[in-house]
């Protein structure tokens, strides 16, 4: 008597270690949630990618020229194409900004090399802050909850006198409070506290910046006043 074979499923199997625990999970047997077809080709007018264009021409180009300690060029044209940037700002030569007219930045305040604003919306920082090296401020997502993946432009706020340590990124709609600091590589997807140290993925408050609580509270009360 022949056995009858047993049904294979359709999907592959992809073997996961939790753990002490491997657990399977099958790959293919669902249908694909989100429908890129039905995407937007052109979520932004034809003024915009027009102006996007021009920008990432000068961007690629006299915006990358570098002259030590000669900040105000890249400054110029930041202004030129709609940043707000205040009389004491910089931003190195090696910074990529997507959007200059959504970006506003303090007075004393850094972009460091190799800075990535990638602001769909728009994206405000305060007075003596410091965006070091390598930092992602990341101001667009699109709705996973929706099979077309809509985009959506939320924006970011950096209050003042904040330090944002090397390789971190920051998420679509996150606020950072003043004073506070984010530990290089640390993956920022919801509010910072002012006054606040946090680190790690995702980014957790490790302690405050101040020994003095009252310092503390004091920078979190000025930040409240301000917002």
């Amino acid at each position: 008597m022949n056995k009858e074979p047993d049904k294979q499923d359709s999907g592959q199997q992809v073997t996961v270690n939790s753990g002490d625990l491997d657990s399977v999970i099958v790959v293919g047997e669902q249908p694909a949630f989100q429908q890129l077809h039905t995407c937007s080709r052109s979520p932004y007018t034809f003024k915009e990618y027009a102006r996007r264009a021009c920008w990432q021409f000068i961007q690629k180009t006299f915006f990358r020229i570098s002259i030590p300690r000669c900040y105000g060029w890249q400054c110029f044209w930041l202004r030129l194409f709609g940043a707000e940037m205040a009389a004491v700002s910089s931003a190195r030569s090696s910074t990529k900004i997507f959007y200059p007219w959504l970006l506003k930045v303090g007075t004393h305040t850094t972009l460091a090399e190799r800075v990535k604003v990638y602001n769909l919306g728009s994206i405000t920082i305060g007075d003596h802050t410091v965006i070091s090296q390598d930092v992602t401020l990341c101001a667009g997502t699109h709705d996973y909850t929706d099979p077309s993946l809509p985009l959506l432009r939320p924006e970011i706020k950096v209050g003042n006198g904040v330090w944002v340590c090397a390789e971190a990124f920051i998420g679509p709609g996150v606020t950072i409070g003043d004073n506070a600091i984010v530990g290089a590589r640390a993956v920022v997807t919801r509010d910072v506290p002012a006054g606040m140290v946090v680190a790690g993925n995702p980014a957790k408050v490790i302690k405050p910046r101040f020994p003095d609580k009252k310092q503390c509270e004091t920078s979190a009360n000025k930040s409240g006043a301000s917002s």
